[in-house]
C-alpha cells in the first residue's frame, strides 16, 4: 500500500462482537443485548414438610388453633365408620370446619374453587394436612349442619362474654339484600307454574317407565339421574305454587294475578337492591355488639323490608345468651311502631334508637307526640330529639354498616346455594369467621401495653 493512500478501515475487535462494524462517524454504537434469567424446568425442588409451608403467624394457623378448641362431638357422632368395622374413614370434621372458615375469610364461596385451592394453595394444603377432599363433600358440609353452626355462634360469643370482651349492653341491627341463586327469568305466574307442574309430573312418570323397561346397567344409571332431576324440578315447582298465596297477599287486589314465584329457588324474593335495581335476593340480618363489633345474632328472611325484624332479633339474642340488650340501634327501615312497643315494654326494657320519619305535612314537628301514639312511641320521638340520643345513634353506622361492608368484601354478594335455610347456613359461616378475627384483635388489644 502506498503511504499516501487512505488507510483501510480497521477490522472489528473482539469486544465489538463478530460481524459488527467499528464505530465511526457514520456508524452508531451497537445496542447491548439484554441479560435475563431463562426458565429451567429441569431443576429439582427441595423437599419440604407441610408444616414448613406457612409462617408461624399465618392466618391459617389462627383458624386451626380456633378449631382445635371447639367441641365437635355433634359432628363426630354422625360418623358411622368405627374402629374394626367396614367402610372407608371420612374426612376429619375439624379439617372441613377449618377449610370453610379460611375460605370465608378469603372471600371464597364456591366449593369447586375451594377444592382447587386445597391442591394449589399452600395455606389450604396445610389445613388439609395430606387429606384429599372433593367439592361434593365440601358443598354438602357447608349447608348440612345448620344447628351446629348456630350453636357454634352462640358458644363463641358466650366465651367472649366470660372473658368480658362482649357486654351486650348496646347492639346495632342492619339488613342487607344478598343476590339469590335464581335468575329473573325463572319467576312464573300461577297459570305457567301449574302447566310446569303438570309437565314435570308427566316427565317423572315417563322416566320411571323407561327405568323399568331398560335392563342396561349404564343406561339405567343415566336414566336414574334424569329421573331424580325431574323429581327435584317437580318439587321446586310445587313449592313455588305453595308460596304463591303469600306473594299474592302482598299485592293489591287487582294485581294478585301478577304474583310470581321462582321455579329455581321458590323461597327467593324479588327485592330492591342497593343500586336501585330489582333482583331475586334474601334479606340477611346481623345484630352486632357495638362495643366489640362481635356479631351476636343472625337471621335470613324472604322479605324485602326490614320492618318486623327488630323484635325477633331481640328475642333471638335473649334465647342465645339469656340476656336482652339494653339498647337497640336500627335505621329508619326498622322503625315500625309495633316493633318499638314490642321490645320497649317494662318487662323487656330495651331502649330503641331509630330516626323518626319525616312528617308528610310541612311544619310538623316530627319529635312531638302524635294523637295516636302510645306512651312508648311518644317517648321514642322525644328521646330522638336529644343530643345524647343523636350521639348514641352514631354507633349504628360505625358498627352495623361496618360489619355488612366486611361481609361484602369477603364475598357475601351473591349466594351459590338455594333455599332460606341454606342461605342462613352461609350467613352463619360469615358470622363465625368474622367473630374469629375480631376476637383475636380484642384479645391482642387487651394485652397491648397502655
Amino acid at each position: 500500500m502506498h503511504p499516501n493512500e487512505p488507510h483501510a478501515p480497521l477490522s472489528p475487535t473482539a469486544a465489538d462482537g463478530p460481524g459488527q462494524p467499528a464505530p465511526g462517524p457514520g456508524n452508531k454504537a451497537p445496542t447491548p443485548c439484554p441479560r435475563f434469567r431463562p426458565v429451567d424446568r429441569q431443576q429439582l425442588i427441595p423437599a419440604m414438610l407441610l408444616e414448613d409451608l406457612l409462617t408461624s403467624d399465618h392466618q391459617a394457623r389462627v383458624v386451626w388453633q380456633f378449631v382445635l378448641g371447639l367441641d365437635l362431638s355433634a359432628l363426630y357422632a354422625l360418623i358411622r365408620s368405627v374402629e374394626g368395622g367396614p367402610g372407608r374413614p371420612p374426612i376429619d370434621p375439624r379439617i372441613l370446619v377449618a377449610l370453610w372458615l379460611s375460605a370465608t375469610l378469603e372471600g371464597v364461596g364456591s366449593a369447586r374453587a375451594l377444592d382447587y385451592l386445597c391442591t394449589e394453595h399452600h395455606a389450604f394444603r396445610w389445613l388439609c394436612g395430606g387429606v384429599s377432599v372433593n367439592y361434593h363433600t365440601l358443598s354438602d358440609f357447608r349447608v348440612d349442619h345448620l344447628e351446629f353452626l348456630d350453636a357454634l355462634l352462640t358458644h363463641s360469643v358466650a366465651v367472649l362474654r366470660e372473658q368480658e370482651l362482649v357486654d351486650l349492653n348496646r347492639v346495632a341491627q342492619d339488613g342487607m339484600r344478598v343476590r339469590a341463586s335464581a335468575g329473573a327469568a325463572s319467576f312464573r305466574r300461577r297459570p305457567t307454574l301449574e302447566e310446569c307442574l303438570s309437565e314435570a309430573g308427566e316427565q317423572v312418570q315417563r322416566l320411571r317407565a323407561e327405568l323399568e323397561d331398560d335392563p342396561g346397567a349404564s343406561r339405567r344409571r343415566q336414566q336414574q339421574a334424569h329421573e331424580r332431576a325431574a323429581r327435584e324440578r317437580q318439587e321446586r315447582v310445587r313449592q313455588a305454587l305453595e308460596r304463591l298465596p303469600e306473594l299474592e297477599a302482598k299485592k293489591k287486589p287487582q294485581d294478585k294475578d301478577k304474583a310470581r314465584a321462582s321455579t329455581t329457588d321458590p323461597e327467593a324474593t324479588v327485592m330492591k337492591m342497593a343500586d336501585g335495581g330489582f333482583r331475586p335476593a334474601y334479606n340477611v340480618q346481623f345484630s352486632t355488639d357495638t362495643h366489640s363489633q362481635i356479631i351476636v345474632g343472625v337471621e335470613v328472611t324472604t322479605s324485602g323490608s326490614d320492618q318486623g325484624q327488630m323484635a325477633p332479633m331481640v328475642e333471638q339474642v335473649q334465647e342465645r345468651f339469656e340476656q336482652r340488650p339494653k339498647e337497640v340501634l336500627v335505621d329508619g327501615g326498622f322503625a315500625a311502631h309495633d316493633d318499638i312497643e314490642a321490645i320497649s315494654t317494662l318487662d323487656k326494657g330495651c331502649v330503641v334508637y331509630a330516626p323518626v320519619p319525616k312528617p308528610k305535612k310541612e311544619g310538623t314537628d316530627r319529635h312531638a307526640p302524635h294523637a295516636g301514639d302510645s306512651p312508648v312511641v311518644a317517648a321514642w320521638r322525644a328521646r330522638m330529639a336529644t343530643e345524647a340520643a343523636k350521639a348514641i345513634y352514631k354507633d349504628r353506622a360505625a358498627t352495623a354498616e361496618c360489619v355488612n361492608a366486611q361481609a361484602r368484601n369477603r364475598g357475601l354478594r351473591q349466594l351459590t346455594v338455594r333455599g332460606r335455610l341454606k342461605a342462613k347456613a352461609v350467613a352463619l359461616w360469615y358470622a363465625v369467621a368474622h367473630n374469629l378475627l375480631r376476637a383475636v384483635s380484642l384479645r391482642a388489644a387487651r394485652l397491648a401495653p397502655v
